[in-house]
């Protein structure tokens, strides 16, 4: 899968910390200066996965492969960067090609950290962000629209789309995100090409003081307040604690993490959001040699997703034999699911659900 979550947010928020702390293939440089991120840093995640731990106790498999996300960090926007502020274009061109938003929003003080906006203010910081992305979308908005005008007085299709342009513009110009504008499917297909930025899902970092990572604090309070008609989820975390966690292994992770009453990394649930976000599912395959995750998208069928393995297993599909996840935990093995009828042979039209365990009949 080549989905791709973004974070972005205003300089210095604590964007490169954070993406250092969830890549394990990248390093971005954290610094004290504007713009110290000029090319966009991609790492692959893995995801978290409390199923493909006990399939592999169970299994007892010689490796064990989790799924895996592309983050990208890119670099900081400013006010103005829809007219070409701060490297504007580049940056929210780098936002054009992500398939989903980690807006990192300050949730702390410190003096130490430079910041030109004034006092701490989350929901100005917000608005900043989608101020410029709503401009720049407008902009693309407005080409097309003028474009689809002339054509709409002959074509009946121009004259439809031309309704779903002006309704995205008056939106947009409401300073309204296009993700809030209730459209059809086919309505959808007007904007596909627009790769319009403010139509991409969203999850929002409240990157707090290490004293409120549990708590949240007065700041974190005031985003969750400022987004909750969104229906966008909110993560509270440390991004300087999950940094110094993601560079500790074994016992002293565990010790770290205990010492701060952790049972788990806040990223861990940043990862599954962000893939839940991304609308992606996880099947697994179980064998002695690995046990293994694999991404699809929701509502797959069995072909597809036979072919995230390889394309000749899509090519070639026979059937599937499928087997619950639970049922798998609950009689211990594949072969115990099948003396107790609980694999089941499945065809093309099957729609693969999150959590089946797989395996793949082909001939090429």
């Amino acid at each position: 899968m080549a989905l791709q979550a973004g974070i972005v947010g205003l300089p210095n928020v604590g964007k490169s910390t954070l993406f250092n702390a969830v890549s394990i293939s990248a390093k971005a440089q954290a610094s004290n200066y504007r713009f110290c991120t000029i090319e966009p840093n991609v790492g692959l995640v893995d995801v978290p996965d409390t199923r493909l731990t006990k399939l592999a106790e169970l299994v007892n498999p010689l490796k064990i492969i989790p799924t895996q996300l592309e983050i990208v960090d890119i670099a900081g926007l400013v006010r103005g960067a829809s007219k070409g502020e701060g490297l504007g274009n580049k940056f929210l061109g780098n936002i054009r090609e992500v398939d989903a938003i980690i807006h990192v929003i300050r949730c702390f003080e410190d003096e130490n950290i430079l910041r030109d906006e004034g006092a701490i203010n989350p929901v100005g910081d917000k608005n900043i962000i989608d101020t410029e992305l709503q401009l720049k979308d407008l902009e693309s908005v407005e080409k097309k629209l003028a474009k689809t005008e002339k054509m709409a007085k002959t074509d009946p299709k121009a004259k439809a789309e031309l309704e779903v342009l002006v309704a995205a513009k008056n939106h947009l110009e409401q300073g309204k995100n296009i993700r809030g504008l209730a459209l059809s499917k086919e309505e959808k297909i007007a904007l596909a090409d627009l790769f319009l930025l403010t139509d991409k899902p969203v999850l929002y970092v409240a990157n707090v003081d290490e004293a409120s990572m549990h708590t949240g604090n007065k700041y974190s309070q005031q985003l969750q307040e400022g987004v909750a008609k969104e229906g966008a989820d909110v993560i509270v975390m440390c991004n300087n604690i999950e940094a110094q966690i993601a560079e500790l292994e074994g016992d002293d992770k565990a010790m770290f993490m205990d010492e701060y009453k952790m049972t788990e990394p806040a990223l861990d649930k940043l990862i599954r959001n962000t893939y839940q976000l991304l609308k992606l599912e996880t099947y697994f395959t179980a064998g002695v040699q690995e046990v293994r995750a694999w991404t699809i998208q929701n509502g797959w069928k069995a072909p597809q997703a036979a072919g995230v393995i390889h394309s000749d297993f899509e090519r070639g599909f026979i059937k599937a034999e499928v087997i619950a996840f639970t049922d798998y935990v609950k009689y211990g093995s594949e072969a115990a699911c099948r003396d107790n009828g609980r694999l089941r042979i499945e065809g093309k039209e099957y729609i693969v659900q999150d959590g089946d365990v797989m395996h793949f009949r082909f001939n090429v």
